[in-house]
């Protein structure tokens, strides 16, 4: 017991001397004026960070179907699916987010995290030698659903697909392959050539597992995500998505065929052995669902809004990265330095964004991670763009 003290004092010491220290910023959502949130002293603050990519959190069409729903039905979901936990609601939503993605079948699961680890490990270890193709940046929540199986790995560099088709060729012919890969890249900003895996896919006989967590609701002409912007998702058999970002609610799925899917319904115990997601955060999810496929309007909105603030970056000389989404990463390049950034921008400015560091992005690629919504206006990106030159380049800050 002295011992793993001992390591947790010296590993949690190394951290902070490499300025990769993680501190929980408290502020309190503040639904009726989002992006705008309070701090405990009570200063309101401009959050750019916020995964609520939509502003669907914080919509009267969700929290009024929450809220029916937990009058009718209770806070909780009471147990497992399997142990009185399912209710209509659930039902409904896995109907539904199957139909968004045109599928046979879906399955919620408790979040995007454990829809991606339960489901990869379940697949990877249903038969002895399975060969797994894994995107070199593939989210956290997917190299543990890897890790968790038995499967060979072999790991692709990012959106590289002659790279990829390199290793699908090396592998044995009668091994079962999966490809896993995201379509959005949060912390790149990029977009998976998803087509052309799909290509090799059928040439060397693969299965396709697409994380969509951070497209779905927003792109393609009813939210399915970029498979249906790119008119593949039929080609894609697993897809794979999240009702905590875009949908502004809770919870993770999968959607593909309808045999696989209650395989995976009968065998993954991230499912099975877990609580149910609760009725009224199923309710509010089914309401967002429903909204968000007919809501163009607001799904066009963002990309506006995204793009805006890009040029705006670039007009003023900030360094701001590529982006072919609607992910606005701007790079500092020094672990210390992205927190300190941060800091003053809440501190000085009332304006909050995340830093990202290592182990989250390669050493040298800190940066700060902008997701600008319908609800960011003109004023708060100027307000932006002036702290972060002030706070960047030193230039003097604007009289109020």
């Amino acid at each position: 017991m002295h011992q793993f003290h001992d390591l947790c004092r010296r590993s949690l010491d190394d951290i902070r001397a490499q300025g990769r220290y993680r501190t929980f910023t408290p502020l309190e959502k503040q639904a009726a004026r989002f992006p705008l949130y309070l701090r405990p002293d009570g200063t309101e603050v401009l959050v750019w960070s916020s995964n609520d990519y939509l502003g669907m959190g914080n919509s009267p069409v969700l929290i009024e179907a929450a809220c029916e729903a937990a009058r009718k039905m209770g806070a909780g979901a009471g147990g497992t699916r399997n142990i009185s936990g399912t209710s209509p609601y659930h039902d409904a939503l896995e109907a539904e987010l199957a139909s968004l993605h045109g599928k046979q079948a879906a399955l919620l699961f408790t979040s995007g995290f454990v829809s991606n680890q339960g489901a990869l490990s379940t697949i990877l270890n249903s038969l002895p030698d399975w060969v797994v193709f894994s995107d070199a940046k593939n989210h956290a929540s997917m190299i543990a659903g890897i890790k968790g199986s038995k499967a060979t790995c072999r790991i692709f560099r990012h959106n590289d697909v002659a790279h990829l088709e390199e290793l699908l060729r090396e592998a044995p012919p009668a091994a079962p392959k999966l490809i896993a890969f995201e379509s959005v890249y949060s912390m790149d900003a990029d977009i998976s050539p998803i087509g052309a895996i799909c290509d090799l896919a059928a040439r060397y006989g693969a299965m396709t597992y697409l994380d969509e967590v951070h497209a779905v609701g927003m792109y393609g002409p009813h939210g399915g995500g970029v498979s249906e912007r790119d008119g593949v998702a039929h080609r894609v058999d697993i897809i794979e998505g999240t009702l905590a970002k875009a949908f502004g609610a809770h919870g993770g799925y999968i959607a593909g065929d309808a045999e696989v899917v209650d395989w995976i319904r009968s065998c993954a115990a991230g499912f099975i052995f877990t609580t149910a997601l609760p009725p009224m955060i199923v309710a509010a999810a089914l309401a967002s669902v429903r909204h968000v496929r007919g809501d163009a309007a607001r799904r066009e909105k963002l990309f506006e809004r995204a793009g805006t603030l890009k040029r705006r970056l670039e007009a003023a000389g900030l360094p701001v990265l590529p982006s072919s989404s609607h992910i606005v990463p701007l790079h500092v390049g020094e672990a210390a330095l992205c927190r300190e950034v941060s800091r003053r921008l809440l501190d000085e400015f009332s304006m909050y964004a995340t830093p990202i560091n290592y182990p989250t992005v390669p050493r040298g690629a800190e940066r700060l991670r902008f997701t600008p919504g319908p609800f960011h206006t003109d004023a708060m990106m100027d307000r932006l763009v002036e702290a972060l030159g002030v706070i960047l380049r030193g230039e003097e800050r604007r009289a109020a």
